[in-house]
Protein backbone atom coordinates (compact mmCIF):
# COMPACT_ATOMS: atom_id res chain seq x y z
CA UNK A 1 0.00 0.00 0.00
CA UNK A 2 1.35 3.26 -0.54
CA UNK A 3 2.59 5.46 2.29
CA UNK A 4 -0.24 8.33 1.26
CA UNK A 5 -2.94 5.91 1.19
CA UNK A 6 -1.93 3.97 4.88
CA UNK A 7 -1.26 7.46 6.31
CA UNK A 8 -5.34 8.96 5.05
CA UNK A 9 -6.39 5.43 6.47
CA UNK A 10 -5.01 6.34 9.89
CA UNK A 11 -6.19 9.77 9.85
CA UNK A 12 -9.57 8.42 9.21
CA UNK A 13 -9.41 5.61 11.38
CA UNK A 14 -8.36 8.61 14.19
CA UNK A 15 -11.28 11.04 12.86
CA UNK A 16 -13.79 7.70 13.01
CA UNK A 17 -12.98 7.17 16.93
CA UNK A 18 -12.87 10.50 18.14
CA UNK A 19 -16.17 11.03 16.24
CA UNK A 20 -17.97 8.29 17.61
CA UNK A 21 -16.92 8.76 20.99
CA UNK A 22 -18.33 11.94 21.16
CA UNK A 23 -21.69 11.61 18.73
CA UNK A 24 -24.50 11.43 20.81
CA UNK A 25 -27.18 10.79 17.56
CA UNK A 26 -26.54 7.09 15.94
CA UNK A 27 -26.80 9.01 12.18
CA UNK A 28 -23.84 11.43 12.97
CA UNK A 29 -21.41 8.54 14.12
CA UNK A 30 -19.00 6.95 11.66
CA UNK A 31 -19.17 3.73 12.73
CA UNK A 32 -16.16 2.73 10.72
CA UNK A 33 -14.70 -0.85 10.22
CA UNK A 34 -11.75 -1.50 12.40
CA UNK A 35 -8.67 -1.80 10.73
CA UNK A 36 -8.17 -5.54 10.44
CA UNK A 37 -11.31 -5.94 8.84
CA UNK A 38 -10.03 -3.65 5.83
CA UNK A 39 -6.90 -5.80 5.67
CA UNK A 40 -9.24 -8.99 5.48
CA UNK A 41 -11.53 -7.36 2.77
CA UNK A 42 -8.14 -6.45 0.65
CA UNK A 43 -7.38 -9.96 1.24
CA UNK A 44 -10.41 -11.49 0.13
CA UNK A 45 -10.95 -8.88 -3.06
CA UNK A 46 -7.41 -9.66 -4.46
CA UNK A 47 -7.54 -13.64 -3.88
CA UNK A 48 -10.99 -13.53 -6.16
CA UNK A 49 -9.41 -11.33 -8.43
CA UNK A 50 -12.94 -9.03 -7.88
CA UNK A 51 -13.44 -6.35 -9.94
CA UNK A 52 -17.16 -4.93 -9.60
CA UNK A 53 -17.29 -4.68 -5.82
CA UNK A 54 -20.34 -3.36 -4.31
CA UNK A 55 -20.31 -2.00 -1.11
CA UNK A 56 -23.50 -1.04 1.40
CA UNK A 57 -23.18 1.73 3.53
CA UNK A 58 -20.57 4.27 2.51
CA UNK A 59 -19.91 6.47 5.89
CA UNK A 60 -17.40 8.56 5.30
CA UNK A 61 -15.39 6.10 2.79
CA UNK A 62 -13.31 4.24 5.01
CA UNK A 63 -13.81 0.92 4.17
CA UNK A 64 -14.29 2.23 0.71
CA UNK A 65 -10.86 2.97 0.26
CA UNK A 66 -9.59 -0.74 1.22
CA UNK A 67 -12.18 -2.09 -1.44
CA UNK A 68 -11.14 0.64 -3.96
CA UNK A 69 -7.20 -0.33 -3.15
CA UNK A 70 -8.25 -3.61 -3.46
CA UNK A 71 -9.98 -4.04 -7.15
CA UNK A 72 -6.61 -2.41 -8.59
CA UNK A 73 -6.58 0.01 -11.60
CA UNK A 74 -9.21 -1.63 -13.90
CA UNK A 75 -11.53 -2.36 -10.96
CA UNK A 76 -14.44 -1.00 -9.43
CA UNK A 77 -16.22 -0.53 -6.52
CA UNK A 78 -20.01 0.83 -6.60
CA UNK A 79 -20.91 1.90 -3.20
CA UNK A 80 -24.20 2.88 -1.95
CA UNK A 81 -24.86 5.54 1.12
CA UNK A 82 -28.20 7.41 2.05
CA UNK A 83 -27.08 10.35 4.39
CA UNK A 84 -25.88 13.57 1.88
CA UNK A 85 -23.41 14.31 4.56
CA UNK A 86 -21.82 11.14 4.67
CA UNK A 87 -21.28 10.61 0.90
CA UNK A 88 -19.84 14.50 0.95
CA UNK A 89 -17.46 13.51 3.11
CA UNK A 90 -16.31 9.90 1.63
CA UNK A 91 -16.48 12.25 -1.70
CA UNK A 92 -13.64 14.31 -0.57
CA UNK A 93 -11.62 11.13 1.06
CA UNK A 94 -11.91 9.42 -2.85
CA UNK A 95 -10.26 12.58 -3.89
CA UNK A 96 -7.78 12.86 -1.43
CA UNK A 97 -6.71 9.25 -1.93
CA UNK A 98 -6.46 9.53 -5.83
CA UNK A 99 -9.23 6.71 -5.81
CA UNK A 100 -12.19 8.36 -7.19
CA UNK A 101 -11.98 7.26 -10.40
CA UNK A 102 -12.57 3.60 -9.18
CA UNK A 103 -15.12 4.44 -7.19
CA UNK A 104 -19.08 5.62 -7.90
CA UNK A 105 -21.47 6.69 -5.03
CA UNK A 106 -24.72 5.92 -5.67
CA UNK A 107 -26.99 8.43 -3.41
CA UNK A 108 -30.40 6.39 -1.74
CA UNK A 109 -31.81 3.07 -0.76
CA UNK A 110 -29.80 -0.08 -1.39
CA UNK A 111 -32.77 -1.85 -1.54
CA UNK A 112 -33.89 0.14 -4.40
CA UNK A 113 -30.60 0.15 -5.61
CA UNK A 114 -30.06 -3.96 -5.46
CA UNK A 115 -33.75 -3.96 -7.20
CA UNK A 116 -32.15 -2.22 -10.25
CA UNK A 117 -29.19 -4.41 -10.81
CA UNK A 118 -28.57 -6.90 -13.48
CA UNK A 119 -28.64 -10.78 -12.12
CA UNK A 120 -24.60 -11.47 -11.19
CA UNK A 121 -23.38 -7.78 -11.35
CA UNK A 122 -20.97 -8.02 -8.80
CA UNK A 123 -18.04 -10.61 -7.63
CA UNK A 124 -17.85 -9.43 -4.51
CA UNK A 125 -20.47 -7.46 -2.09
CA UNK A 126 -19.59 -6.05 1.24
CA UNK A 127 -22.51 -5.15 3.55
CA UNK A 128 -22.15 -2.22 6.62
CA UNK A 129 -25.87 -0.68 6.58
CA UNK A 130 -29.15 -1.02 8.22
CA UNK A 131 -28.41 -4.48 9.87
CA UNK A 132 -32.83 -4.82 10.21
CA UNK A 133 -33.31 -4.71 6.51
CA UNK A 134 -31.01 -7.51 5.44
CA UNK A 135 -33.56 -10.35 5.65
CA UNK A 136 -35.74 -8.51 3.60
CA UNK A 137 -32.86 -8.00 0.92
CA UNK A 138 -31.76 -11.68 0.79
CA UNK A 139 -33.23 -12.30 -2.57
CA UNK A 140 -32.26 -9.27 -4.04
CA UNK A 141 -28.05 -9.75 -2.76
CA UNK A 142 -28.69 -13.25 -3.81
CA UNK A 143 -29.27 -11.97 -7.39
CA UNK A 144 -26.55 -9.79 -7.93
CA UNK A 145 -24.06 -11.61 -6.34
CA UNK A 146 -22.25 -13.58 -9.17
CA UNK A 147 -21.80 -17.97 -8.40
CA UNK A 148 -18.44 -18.64 -7.08
CA UNK A 149 -18.51 -15.16 -5.60
CA UNK A 150 -18.32 -13.81 -1.75
CA UNK A 151 -20.84 -11.32 0.24
CA UNK A 152 -19.30 -9.95 3.41
CA UNK A 153 -21.73 -9.00 6.39
CA UNK A 154 -19.82 -6.68 9.11
CA UNK A 155 -20.69 -6.17 12.25
CA UNK A 156 -21.51 -10.24 12.70
CA UNK A 157 -20.77 -10.42 16.78
CA UNK A 158 -21.38 -7.43 17.95
CA UNK A 159 -24.74 -7.06 16.44
CA UNK A 160 -25.32 -10.49 16.08
CA UNK A 161 -28.66 -10.64 17.80
CA UNK A 162 -30.01 -7.87 14.31
CA UNK A 163 -28.56 -10.39 12.43
CA UNK A 164 -30.57 -13.60 13.27
CA UNK A 165 -33.41 -13.35 11.02
CA UNK A 166 -30.78 -12.42 7.91
CA UNK A 167 -28.55 -15.33 8.80
CA UNK A 168 -31.20 -17.79 9.42
CA UNK A 169 -32.50 -17.34 5.96
CA UNK A 170 -29.14 -17.77 4.72
CA UNK A 171 -28.78 -20.93 6.27
CA UNK A 172 -31.86 -22.03 4.87
CA UNK A 173 -30.92 -21.45 1.32
CA UNK A 174 -29.56 -23.93 -0.33
CA UNK A 175 -26.34 -23.26 -2.66
CA UNK A 176 -24.30 -20.97 0.23
CA UNK A 177 -22.39 -21.69 2.04
CA UNK A 178 -20.99 -18.97 5.61
CA UNK A 179 -18.38 -18.76 8.45
CA UNK A 180 -17.98 -16.68 10.75
CA UNK A 181 -14.66 -14.97 11.11
CA UNK A 182 -13.45 -13.29 14.47
CA UNK A 183 -12.24 -10.25 12.71
CA UNK A 184 -13.33 -7.02 13.80
CA UNK A 185 -16.71 -6.69 14.70
CA UNK A 186 -17.50 -10.58 13.59
CA UNK A 187 -17.42 -10.51 9.50
CA UNK A 188 -20.20 -13.09 8.32
CA UNK A 189 -18.22 -14.90 5.11
CA UNK A 190 -20.96 -16.28 2.72
CA UNK A 191 -19.91 -18.24 -0.38
CA UNK A 192 -22.44 -18.21 -3.68
CA UNK A 193 -21.63 -21.78 -4.35
CA UNK A 194 -24.01 -22.45 -7.32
Amino acid sequence: MEPELAALLRELEEFGEANDRTATERGRKMLNITHDTGVLLTLLVRNGRCRNVLEVGTSNGYSTLWLAHAVGADGRVTTVERAPDKRALAEENFRRAGLAPRIRQVAGDAGEFLASCAPGAFDFVFLDSDRGQYADWWPALRHVLAAGCLLVVDNAVSHAHELKDFVQRVEATEGYLSSLLPVGKGELVILKDT
